[in-house]
């Protein structure tokens, strides 16, 4: 076990992850970017079709959606987006959903 923070940059079986904080889902939310394969792994933060899980007490919908438009729609459009549930989808289809959301 090992805690991470935002923009720590660490080794899993010679991969290198680096760590995105994405509060919204829950407050600890977090994502891992392994850039050298344009992939992002977003767990229950983004969703093919939109924001993830906020149904919670301890969730909060503009927060997640602040989340995903400030930290992970800044990645490369072309990023392959691993959700926690569903299928994949990218970075650039995941802009065009959020477009509409308020």
């Amino acid at each position: 076990d090992h805690y991470h923070s935002d923009g720590d940059v660490f080794q899993v079986g010679g991969a290198t992850l680096k760590a995105i904080h994405t509060p919204g889902h829950s407050p600890g939310s977090t994502c891992f970017h392994l850039e050298s394969e344009g992939t992002v792994f977003t767990g229950d933060t983004l969703f093919n079709g939109g924001p993830g899980a906020t149904g919670r007490s301890y969730s909060d919908y503009p927060t997640i959606l602040a989340s995903i438009r400030e930290r992970l729609l800044t990645l490369p459009a072309d990023t392959v987006v691993r959700t926690g549930h569903g299928g994949n989808t990218t970075i650039a289809a995941e802009q065009e959903t959020l477009n509409t959301l308020a």
